[in-house]
């Protein structure tokens, strides 16, 4: 049986715009895992499975004799993002949004499994993976947790994110590092506040706070070898102090991108000792918490090349390309390669606003080659025959 083409894509198309009009964030999926778990019957899949990891949603397909298995995997949530969009089909849900696109990833898979599921074309299973919580960096470490691997078992993962101001229809990977870590640290200077006109009485922080952010953009420019990509960046500076009243605390929060967990603790490492040396400088003390929240994102080489071979024969040779250079955003995915290869890849979104923007949407003309590109990569991987 051949599927219509043009129904599915109408049918991807009202679903990601009822996912958007109802978003809801991490581990809070409640009513998004529900519709993709009704939808995934709907197709007549051979298990449906919620509520793996909290809100999480594996549909089991199998066709055939065939012993392998492969996953294919959506992240589910939405940020805590205001939307200032008009469009129809808005958020109604204040303060939270799709402004990732993930609304489109998991209508794209929907709209692979029901292909799949109708016109099957392969010998093996297929694990249509549902994540929540990837914006946090939670969701894929909670469905492993719950024992993904042990009661859904596959020996690999592919996985697609939109790309905006990337042509739709056209798609990008490589192999080895995609997307990086992602470290988050919080530094504390503490010392003796007191009043503006008197800084001499006390050890006031918000000079050394300064002196110490301007300090860790050495780090990358003058610590690391110039061939390894890094990115640290302060994204917050807090005190305690008021317009006429010196800090006796300062708090410096931020994050940290790499593609090695060597360079990663290099990263560190460099951190204790810079904040260490300005704290004595100043005559404040110091504290350095330091967490990993996203690990590396690294394709593995056989199945990146499956997955270039499924893009050109689902989208067209012209429309795929090796990207030449991987990208500093994290994604939670890479917490599933620590157990089976696989391969991440990006989608066009075309011109839209940028991701994490109060004005993103996802483009519906994209979902149409996502989900042609997951039947084609179960159809490369799970040969008939």
């Amino acid at each position: 049986m051949t599927i219509d083409l043009d129904k599915l894509v109408q049918e991807m198309t009202g679903w990601r715009r009822d996912l958007h009009a109802h978003p809801e964030f991490g581990f809070e999926e409640t009513r998004t895992s529900a519709f993709v778990a009704a939808k995934l019957r709907e197709f007549g899949l051979d298990d449906v499975a919620e509520g793996v990891g909290g809100t999480g949603v594996v549909g089991t397909l199998t066709r055939g004799s065939g012993n392998r298995a492969i996953a294919l995997r959506a992240d589910m949530d939405a940020l805590r993002i205001a939307e200032q969009s008009e469009f129809s089909h808005r958020s109604g849900n204040p303060g939270v949004m799709h402004a990732c696109g993930h609304d489109g990833h998991t209508a794209m898979l929907l709209g692979a499994a029901k292909l799949l599921a109708e016109e099957g074309g392969f010998d093996g299973t297929v694990r249509f993976v549902f994540q929540p919580a990837e914006e946090w960096g939670r969701g894929a470490l909670a469905m492993l947790a719950d024992g993904l691997m042990e009661r859904f078992p596959f020996e690999e993962i592919y996985g697609l994110h939109n790309a905006p101001k990337l042509q739709v229809g056209k798609f990008q990977t490589r192999t080895g590092p995609i997307m990086s870590a992602e470290d988050n640290f919080e530094i504390v200077l503490t010392g003796v506040g007191g009043h503006a006109a008197r800084p001499h009485v006390g050890n006031e922080t918000l000079v050394a706070a300064c002196a110490l952010v301007t300090s860790l953009q050495t780090i990358v420019s003058r610590r690391l070898s110039p061939a390894e990509i890094a990115v640290v960046s302060v994204t917050e500076l807090i005190t305690d102090g008021t317009r006429n009243a010196l800090p006796g605390q300062a708090r410096i929060l931020g994050d940290a991108r790499s593609f090695h967990p060597e360079v990663s603790a290099d990263i560190e490492a460099q951190m204790r000792v810079i904040s260490e040396g300005i704290a004595r400088a100043y005559n404040v003390e110091q504290s350095v918490s330091y967490t990993r929240e996203f690990v590396p994102l690294l394709n593995q080489p056989a199945q990146t090349e499956a997955a270039l071979e499924a893009a050109r024969n689902a989208l067209g040779p012209e429309n795929v390309s090796v990207v030449s250079e991987p990208f500093t955003g994290s994604e939670d995915f890479a917490r599933f390669l620590a157990h089976v290869p696989g391969c991440f890849s990006f989608v066009g979104n075309g011109d839209s606003a940028p991701l994490h923007n109060p004005r993103y949407d996802f483009n519906d003309e994209g979902l149409i080659h996502g989900a042609r590109f997951h039947a084609e990569i179960v159809r490369r991987r799970l040969t008939l025959g």
